[in-house]
Parts: structure tokens; C-alpha cells; sequence
């Protein structure tokens, strides 16, 4: 079957003698499951193209919990889980494996997938040299649950390669939860990490991307194919409450070159007349903001109507994962490095309203689009953030490519392969496949 590409290609590789190596995924880089609790089917809800609104609302809406600090879904017959399947590499591949996507090859929504094919081909064995770390992205960064899970992973692989130290590779937010992890089982991470290659990591935040989330929402594909995604306001409702997001919103203690920025376009009358004037709102500002537009937001689950303001809990939550991340230190023995994207217009000021069409109540933002000015990144984290990592690195390097691209960048691959001392065993038989148009696909996913 080597000809048809739903199948894949038939190839002859060797095992090498390497040193493992654990791939670890970012915001919504992982394929999430909904498993009922006594008995039924389990559905992939994350990703998924065709019934995807319908099945994020019913499975995946959630609500923070301050009593445990997690986010508990609204449907209580059901929990949802991250499949372990191929020792964690199935659930970071292709995040939508579903016969359709694979004949087409949706290039988004492969995601960690070239990657993987590209350290087989360097002699890496599943299950042996190779794992993959998803997690349950609506939690923080630093909890129990995904602390644990990864120090299961580190000495999972630690010996299944008989003793050896593991080479981590992080996506975006998987860096921000190796850097809690770092700081919080710094003697685990100093006893099982050999290396750590951090690829697109919003270090300081990623102004524009998550100020507009919390306001508006995200939508991942534009035009028609927007029918078959989870909408942007489905999506908003989730983000509201997701401590991950939260940890990601932009460092107010970084010195930044230039503070971002909110800005809104504000209508006042006085007197009888009509004025408009320019607000903006500092990374501190902003949260009085945040309040103020959200303080209407609400959603219906079941026929209930559900109050989903800006949440104070999960922003305590996040100042404390901020400190820890801030106070992360690399160990001895333990090289990082740094792979950042640029060239790509990356947003940074968000924008609402207009001199000519201003806002009078903020609440009225959560029903507008957002206009941005940009600066250099990768189309979803800015440069700035992502080389601020406040480690001793022993190598930065910058690479033209996309927050999700730079997951297949050759340029990258390049750089992975010097820093862990590795060539190709084999040469991979050649194989054509129809490429979907990714332009579309709205790149400001972390």
C-alpha cells in the first residue's frame, strides 16, 4: 500500500544507540478524549473537523475549582483523558488521526508528526529511545496532576533505555511547564534530564494572542472551513477558565522594549455631545479591564445559565506560577537551548473599536474584532518573549517559521539533530501526498 498515503509507506530503518528522548506538547497540542465514567463509548473532543462545536460545548466546557485548583468539566458523566497509546506519542502525531485528515494531510493538525518521523529515521525506537508527553492543556502548568505524570514519563524512558539520561524537546506552553516542573522537582529534573531543547516558549507571556482570548475568543481556521472547527465563542468560554491561559498572559514585571498594550476606543457624552478618546490598558492595568467586559459573560449548559466572569481565582493561581517559573534555575550538568521563530508579523497591541465607531460599554468588546499591531515572532509568541528564557543557555538560535511550523522546519530539525549528536540511519522511501491549503489556518494557537 505504499502508494496510497491514508496508509503511510512501507520502510526499513535501524535502532541506533541513542540517548532518549521525550517530546513534550504545548496549549492544545495534545488529543483529548471524553471517557464516561461507568460505562459507553470513549470520543475523541479534541481536535476533531466534523462535529467539533457541538462536541467541545456538551464535552469540554469547564469551570476552575479554587478548592483544588483544577478545571472540572461541566458534563459530570464523563472525564476527559489524553491517550497513552504508542508510550505518548499517538497523542501529539496527528491530533486529528482520523482517516480523512490522513488522506488529505492537513498540515495543522500534524503536529508533532514529521518530528517523530524524523528521529525514527535517526535510529530512535518507540517505547525504547522515543516517548511523547500530551497532558490535559486546561490545566496549570504546575499541577499535581501533570507534574506527576511527567516525572512517570522521565523515568519511564530513563529505563526503558537501560539508565540513560533523557533529551526533553518542548513546544510553546510545554516549556512554561517544564520550567514549574524544573523549579519544583528540581532533584528529579537534575537526575533524569540530560538536555532541553525549548522550541517556541512565551517565556514573558504572549501579549496580543491571549488578551484578545479572553476577551473574544480564538478561532482556528477562517472561511468555510470555520463550520467544522469549534467556533470562536465556543472557545471563549472554555478560556475563560483555563489556568493555562492565564499563565500565559504578559509578564508585567518584564521589561519589555515597548509595554503591550490594550487599547480601546472609548464614546463619552457630555453635555449632549458625542466624544471618542483612545484608553489603553498596561499588562496591569488590563486586568481591571478584563473585569469590567467580562462581567456579563455567560453561557447555557443543559438549560442553565452560567456566570462566566473574569476569573481572580485562576489570575492568584497564575502570579504564583509566575513567580516559580521566574525563579527557575538551570542545573548543573544540564544544557538548554533555545529555538525561537521570526519574521512573521506576531500580534502584540490589541484594538477595539474605532474613532468613528467607538465602544460605550465595555462589555461590547466581547462581540468585536479585535485590530492589531504586530512585531517580529512567529505568528503567535513575539521574538522578545520567547529569547527572554532567563537561563544560562549554551546556544539561541532564531529560525523563519510559524508558531506550529517550526514543529516541521527543516532549519530546526538541523539543529536538533547537532545538539543531540545524531544523523539519519536510513533514507525514507519517497512518497506523494495532497497537501491541504494551510493558509487559512490561523496560526495564533500556543
Amino acid at each position: 500500500m505504499r502508494f496510497c498515503p491514508c496508509f503511510g509507506s512501507d520502510e526499513v530503518r535501524a535502532i541506533a544507540d541513542r540517548d532518549p528522548v521525550l517530546l513534550v506538547s504545548g496549549m492544545g497540542g495534545s488529543i483529548v478524549n471524553s471517557k464516561p465514567k461507568t460505562f459507553g463509548f470513549t470520543t475523541r473532543v479534541w481536535v476533531r473537523l466534523l462535529l467539533a462545536d457541538m462536541e467541545f460545548r456538551k464535552k469540554i466546557w469547564s469551570l476552575y475549582n479554587p478548592k483544588t485548583g483544577y478545571c472540572e468539566t461541566l458534563d459530570k458523566k464523563s472525564k476527559l483523558v489524553v491517550p497513552e497509546d504508542d508510550h505518548g506519542l499517538y497523542a501529539i502525531d496527528i491530533l486529528d488521526p482520523s482517516w480523512f485528515t490522513k488522506c488529505v494531510h492537513l498540515t495543522e493538525v500534524y503536529h508533532f508528526h514529521d518530528m517523530i518521523e524524523m528521529l525514527v529515521g535517526c535510529g530512535y525506537e518507540k517505547g525504547t529511545t522515543l516517548f511523547g508527553f500530551g497532558y490535559d492543556f486546561r490545566q496549570s502548568n504546575r499541577i499535581d496532576k501533570s507534574m506527576e505524570g511527567l516525572k512517570h514519563k522521565l523515568e519511564t524512558a530513563h529505563k526503558a533505555s537501560g539508565g540513560r539520561k533523557v533529551n526533553l524537546v518542548s513546544h510553546s506552553m510545554g516549556g512554561i511547564m517544564i520550567s514549574c516542573f524544573m523549579s519544583l522537582h528540581r532533584d528529579v529534573f537534575t537526575k533524569y534530564v540530560n538536555k532541553w531543547i525549548c522550541l517556541a516558549c512565551p517565556f514573558q507571556g504572549a501579549p496580543g494572542c491571549i488578551n484578545d482570548s479572553l476577551l473574544t475568543g480564538l478561532e482556528f481556521v477562517d472561511g468555510f472551513q470555520s463550520y467544522f472547527f469549534v467556533k470562536r465563542w465556543t472557545m471563549h468560554q472554555l478560556l475563560v477558565e483555563c489556568p493555562s491561559v492565564y499563565e500565559m498572559l504578559a509578564n508585567p514585571f518584564y521589561e519589555w522594549k515597548k509595554q503591550p498594550e490594550i487599547l480601546v476606543w472609548r464614546k463619552h457624552t457630555k453635555d449632549g455631545d458625542n466624544n471618542s478618546n483612545l484608553e489603553s490598558y498596561g499588562p496591569t492595568q488590563c486586568i481591571s479591564l478584563f473585569e469590567e467586559a467580562l462581567r456579563h459573560n455567560e453561557l447555557t449548559y443543559n438549560g442553565k445559565t452560567i456566570s462566566l466572569p473574569f476569573n481572580f481565582d485562576i489570575l492568584d493561581w497564575a502570579i504564583k506560577t509566575r513567580q516559580l517559573t521566574a525563579n527557575a534555575k538551570l542545573p548543573d550538568g544540564v544544557s538548554f537551548y533555545n529555538i525561537y521563530g521570526t519574521s512573521l508579523d506576531t500580534p502584540f497591541d490589541v484594538c477595539y473599536g474605532s474613532e468613528d465607531s467607538p465602544i460605550e460599554d465595555l462589555s461590547e468588546i466581547c462581540h468585536t474584532m479585535p485590530q492589531y499591531s504586530y512585531v517580529d515572532g512567529d505568528g503567535t509568541v513575539p521574538t522578545e518573549s520567547a529569547k527572554a528564557d532567563g537561563l544560562k543557555a549554551t546556544e539561541r538560535v532564531g529560525v523563519a517559521a510559524s508558531h506550529r511550523g517550526i514543529l516541521r522546519d527543516e532549519t530546526v530539525f538541523q539543529l536538533i539533530k547537532k545538539w543531540l549528536d545524531v544523523e539519519p540511519m536510513v533514507s525514507k522511501q519517497s512518497k506523494t501526498s495532497k497537501v491541504a491549503d494551510a493558509d487559512s489556518i490561523v496560526h495564533m494557537v500556543l
